[in-house]
């Protein structure tokens, strides 16, 4: 059913993210006639495993997603860590490595089924165009002009850049990447599925060397796919196309090779993985997030850094931001746009600030007496934001979908106006939840 009326603003949103899909539900509540374009075929399966803290709570509880959230969280019990042999050194059923304290009230979810409950939320009120992308923005006073590498020419009055870490927006409208990534330490890690073969079942095994190799393997049911993620140190950095999945797993095997524990079965696994993400832990800072009608959020415009365990949040709350800023100026969006950026700010900006200072704190690989009390506690880390109440510009004609219970099938029929490959091909490959 369409909310939108023939005055709504077009939007175009590049990218089915974290960020791309809560920015997209907002504006198409507040009314907005949203476009999704992704450049894979279907919601990307894998990732790693996300937190969901403090204002981004909020955030879930107003678009109605929490309580699924939390049916569908990874409810970890706990860690071990291994050496080369596979003896166990310690464990933790306090803390892990991923979500940090277990009795936070803060929820660790999956990235793939975080997604997954996005785009359940967003339901039949957005355009999704799948397998594309955007390959030229051209601006004026009153809209701006897109082409697209396989769809033909549409012309939108706002681009919003979600596209991630390597944002092809960004690239497009701000610049090439290295002007805006910025490397926090020297960490490179891949992510991917793999059969659980260890027979984990809502438990972590981590083993670390010390030549700085080393591996996670999360396991949530014994009968589901393992999350696997297996990195290295380079204190010299590295130069790598983002876009070569093979040569990514061909360089990553040849770091770890002779590396201890099951590594060498993992990386069986991982050359076979359909759902592999590498990448540095970087952030991404710029000078402003927007240009006239194009505008970043989320890792496009300010990524975290892992390390802390606030990127998601971060980027869930700059979508709400976003959008209601946007609504509330609906008449003006480059005004919307400029006050998204006066709120947010000095909140990104701390989160980014707080990711360096831990940084800077790490010693080297971790000991036994090191591990033993030094689990992170992302919690202490979260920081406050008062979310304006932006209730009063919803559209009231799009009253939210019901979204999926774990139980539940998903079809995926709830998933837009569509073009290209079904949506849910995610869940086939990967049904953790």
């Amino acid at each position: 059913m369409s909310i939108t009326s023939p005055k709504s603003p077009r939007v175009l949103v590049s990218g089915a993210s974290i960020s791309g899909l809560t920015t997209s539900y907002w504006l198409a509540r507040y009314g907005f006639e949203v476009t999704v374009v992704e450049r894979a075929p279907h919601l990307r399966p894998g990732g790693h495993a996300l937190d969901v803290r403090g204002p981004a709570i909020e955030v879930a509880e107003r678009m109605g997603i929490l309580p699924t959230i939390r049916d569908r969280s990874t409810r970890l019990t706990g860690i071990a860590v291994v050496d080369a042999d596979g003896n166990e050194l310690f464990r933790s059923t306090e803390s892990t490595l991923t979500g940090g304290r277990l009795d936070s009230p803060d929820v660790e979810i999956l990235r793939d089924d975080l997604c997954q409950v996005l785009h359940e939320a967003v339901g039949s009120r957005v355009e999704y165009v799948f397998g594309d992308s955007i390959a030229s923005l051209t601006q004026d006073e009153s809209g701006i002009d897109v082409t697209f590498a396989a769809t033909a020419p549409r012309r939108f009055d706002l681009v919003i850049g979600a596209d991630g870490l390597y944002s092809g927006v960004r690239r497009v409208a701000f610049g090439p990447d290295e002007q805006f990534l910025r490397a926090v330490g020297d960490l490179y890690v891949a992510t991917f599925g793999m059969p659980n073969f260890l027979g984990l079942e809502r438990w972590q095994v981590m083993y670390r060397q010390p030549d700085s190799v080393g591996a996670l393997v999360m396991g949530l049911r014994r009968d589901v796919n393992a999350r696997t993620y297996l990195g290295f140190n380079a204190p010299e950095g590295l130069a790598y196309d983002v876009r070569d999945i093979a040569a990514q797993k061909r360089m990553l095997a040849e770091r770890v090779a002779g590396a201890g524990w099951v590594i060498p079965q993992i990386v069986e696994h991982m050359m076979r993985a359909t759902d592999f993400h590498f990448y540095s832990l970087s952030q991404v800072r710029t000078s402003t997030w927007s240009r006239g009608r194009i505008v970043l959020v989320g890792d496009a415009g300010y990524a975290v850094s892992l390390g802390t365990g606030q990127a998601t949040s971060v980027a869930m709350v700059g979508s709400y931001v976003l959008a209601g800023e946007l609504a509330a100026h609906r008449d003006d969006l480059v005004r919307g746009i400029a006050s998204y950026e006066d709120d947010l700010r000095a909140y990104v900006t701390r989160n980014q600030d707080i990711a360096l200072e831990q940084d800077a704190r790490q010693d080297g690989p971790p000991t036994e007496d090191a591990i033993t009390g030094g689990l992170p506690d992302f919690g202490a880390l979260t920081l406050p934001f008062a979310l304006k109440p932006y209730e009063g510009l919803v559209s009231r004609s799009s009253d939210p979908p019901a979204v999926n219970s774990p139980g539940a099938s998903s079809t995926g029929t709830a998933g837009g106006r569509i073009r290209g490959a079904a949506p849910t091909a995610c869940r086939k490959h990967h049904p953790c939840s």
